[in-house]
């Protein structure tokens, strides 16, 4: 979930380097993202927090009031973003900076 399709594109080429990772869905705004969650129900999302329509942040609290669940790794473009600890106390698992830890993926979902 990334409205840049080129991060859609990494993370999707990240996530084929690990033989039990499927990706199952994508979407390009927090709707879409929040619409996807619902409907396919996967294990694992990778959230941007800056999207339109939505921000990965009103996706988590909807997830939190819907009691969807699901593994969240948060990724966010912005370094040291205010909304870190935001993203861990409605329950994101990982946040990761994309511009400098984006690498880290295959790791991180090989140990969930």
């Amino acid at each position: 979930m990334d409205d840049s399709k080129a991060v859609r594109n990494t993370i999707k080429q990240l996530c084929a380097s690990i033989p039990r990772v499927v990706v199952i869905g994508e979407a390009n705004n927090g709707l879409e993202a929040l619409s996807a969650i619902r409907e396919v129900k996967p294990d694992v999302i990778t959230l941007d927090i800056k999207m339109p329509m939505m921000s990965g942040i009103e996706v988590l609290r909807a997830m939190n009031q819907e009691q969807l669940e699901g593994t969240v790794i948060v990724l966010s473009a912005i370094g040291e973003d205010p909304y870190r600890q935001k993203c861990f106390e409605l329950g994101a698992s990982y946040v990761l900076d994309k511009t400098t830890e984006l690498e880290k993926l295959p790791q991180v979902l090989s140990d969930i």
